[in-house]
């Protein structure tokens, strides 16, 4: 019994029929792998069907097949320059109570901490004396720097820096705010939907959160112009097949500019404490996959990654992955933003450890882009 998509030869659009019952939980055929490639590089959908194959059905080959795929269609789309972002971590304080996350409200073991404004002015002074074109500002969702407090902030930032890119990473706002954010300055929004699938989400939330207002966040500041984020955890508790395909859904329905997807990493005093971690290599193959279906977007190798296995950066690079956030935070916050245990935060992660990067990257044929690395079409003077 053949269930799936069907696809039929129009033009240069290959249509596959997908014996999903039969291949789903084998390895899929060469031909099958072929097919469904193809989809992808003419820019189409393979489907929820085709989707599920390449996400449950690769062998080893084929899984390094994608990644190369990955990896070429990255390069012939932004070359061998890996974008870096300074990253500055504003705030540990949060008022959420996420179960997964080490800054949740109610871990009496977090070790919070809350920059200033000056404090973060002088860490993106150093970022711009490094050659850094783009600040990331990302915390908690901490009362005290309210929405006030980050549109003097993204102000000052936009006076003294006028032609760097500023991106913000704090949580779910009104759309009111957001607007006022975008006119003061602020071009970039992050903010990962985590899970689409609403039974997912609640297993991560308490009932105070909702999905669906995270998603909301996300399509409002797409419709004010951010280059907006989007992107999930990947070996979360609770997450199936299903979850992964209902996101994968949501990023083709929203077309973000940047997909942010990383491990799972258990954190210390949370209700996950002692949930294994996420997988690197289906992170790996989502990335190798998100890269083909979304040729455009700025994909980071997240620190995630990095946390895992040593060689997680450039392994991300390797299949897809267009950049990566050295920490810009002052050296000694760096380990009380502990959002999940051992987070890498120094060597080529740190924004002082330019140098190892870049070696790092010349080992693997790339080097470090700077600048802003705009996502294509959004270019400053377009």
């Amino acid at each position: 019994m053949i269930i799936g998509q069907i696809y039929e030869k129009k033009g240069n659009l290959l249509y596959l029929c997908v014996n999903f019952m039969a291949e789903c939980f084998n390895n899929i055929s060469e031909s099958s792998f072929s097919a469904l490639l193809d989809v992808l590089l003419v820019g189409k959908s393979p489907g929820r069907e085709g989707w599920r194959l390449l996400l449950a059905g690769l062998d080893d080959g084929q899984d390094a097949s994608l990644r190369a795929f990955a990896a070429e269609a990255a390069r012939k789309r932004f070359g061998n320059g890996v974008f870096i972002r300074g990253l500055v971590e504003i705030s540990s304080w949060c008022r959420n109570n996420c179960y997964y996350c080490g800054l949740r409200r109610s871990n009496r073991f977090a070790s919070r901490y809350r920059l200033s404004q000056e404090q973060i002015l002088d860490c993106c002074r150093e970022g711009a004396r490094l050659g850094f074109g783009t600040f990331v500002l990302q915390g908690g969702e901490d009362t005290e720097q309210d929405d006030d407090w980050i549109e003097d902030l993204i102000g000052k930032l936009r006076m003294e820096f006028p032609r760097h890119a500023i991106t913000l990473s704090v949580g779910e706002r009104d759309g009111e705010v957001y607007r006022r954010w975008r006119d003061a300055g602020a071009g970039r929004y992050l903010l990962r939907h985590e899970t689409r699938n609403e039974a997912h989400y609640a297993r991560l939330h308490p009932r105070e959160m909702d999905g669906a207002r995270r998603r909301e966040c996300l399509r409002t500041l797409k419709a004010l112009g951010y280059q907006t984020g989007a992107g999930m955890m990947v070996g979360t508790p609770g997450q199936t097949w299903d979850c992964l395909l209902d996101d994968i859904a949501f990023l083709e329905e929203l077309e973000p500019e940047m997909i942010g997807m990383g491990p799972f990493v258990p954190a210390a005093h949370t209700p996950f404490a002692r949930h294994p971690a996420g997988s690197v290599s289906l992170t790996l193959r989502l990335i190798a996959l998100m890269r083909l279906r979304f040729p455009d977007a700025l994909i980071p190798a997240t620190t995630a990654l990095a946390t895992l296995d040593a060689h997680g950066r450039e392994a991300g690079i390797l299949a897809g992955a267009n950049v990566v956030m050295p920490n810009l935070s002052p050296l000694a916050v760096r380990g009380r933003y502990s959002i999940y245990d051992h987070k890498a935060s120094g060597g080529s992660e740190a924004a002082e450890g330019l140098h190892r990067l870049e070696q790092d990257l010349k080992k693997i044929g790339y080097h470090i882009s700077y600048g802003r690395g705009d996502s294509p079409g959004h270019e400053v003077g377009k």
